[in-house]
């Protein structure tokens, strides 16, 4: 099993910057990817920027250039840092966590972090 929780959403200005946290535990070795998900009220959950086991990293078109993905192996931590924010990345984002165990695809979630950009 995989656990995975969030911190370090909240209320920013547009322009502003936030960093999301995600903390991973349990079978975290066979996990082969992070990635960061979002979903805003009515919409469905889309992906914004993923980075696997390797440190290959990808983006969803409208974050590129604004938005980091990165982990920190030693603290099983994976980061979203997000620059230059604007009211259309207000969402709730969550972290996920993809392996394949015995030729099964598994995702695992965290609970979510509320972004609200916002003058």
């Amino acid at each position: 099993q995989v656990r995975l929780v969030e911190s370090g959403g909240g209320l920013v200005q547009p322009g502003g910057s936030l960093r999301l946290s995600c903390v991973a535990s349990g079978t975290i070795f066979t996990i082969r990817a992070m990635n960061w998900y979002r979903q805003a009220p009515g919409k469905q959950r889309e992906l914004v920027a993923g980075i696997t086991k390797g440190g290959t990293t990808n983006y969803a078109d409208s974050v590129k250039g604004r938005f980091t993905i990165s982990r920190d192996n030693a603290k099983n931590t994976v980061y979203l840092q997000m620059n230059s924010l604007k009211p259309e990345d207000t969402a709730v984002y969550y972290c996920n966590g993809h392996r394949v165990v015995g030729g099964t695809d598994e995702d695992y979630w965290g609970q979510g972090t509320q972004v609200t950009v916002s003058s």
